[in-house]
């Protein structure tokens, strides 16, 4: 399985951008897509995530800015980010909680795409 995010780059304070990601390989379902991000120094941290049944968790510091929308038949999730602010700056890695064909599940994660918070 791989995970390929996309959409990462530099965006002014206040302002929006989308994160998207797209899963492949041999797939029979996924359980939960998302993100997560990690800053220099920092822990990595929940962003956001949505399941299967459509329910959403967010991280407190997006809640409110952020929204996840999910299109599993297409193995893919979008991040909307909204009123940006420079403690966003991070990198953002996606995170799937996948059930292969051959009903094996597992976590995967993606390689990570940065989003620089700047003016």
């Amino acid at each position: 399985v791989q995970l390929q995010a996309s959409g990462g780059g530099l965006v002014e304070p206040g302002g929006s951008h989308v994160l998207s990601c797209a899963a492949s390989g041999s797939i029979f379902s996924i359980d939960l897509m998302g993100w997560y991000r990690q800053g220099p120094g920092n822990q990595r941290e929940l962003v956001a995530t949505v399941t299967s049944g459509n329910s959403m968790a967010y991280g407190e510091a997006v809640k409110g800015r952020f929204t996840i929308s999910r299109d599993f038949n297409k193995k893919s999730v979008h991040l909307q980010m909204n009123n940006l602010k420079p403690e966003d700056t991070s990198v953002y890695y996606c995170y799937g909680r996948i059930r292969l064909v051959t009903k094996v599940g597992g976590e995967y994660w993606g390689k990570g795409t940065p989003v620089t918070v700047s003016s």
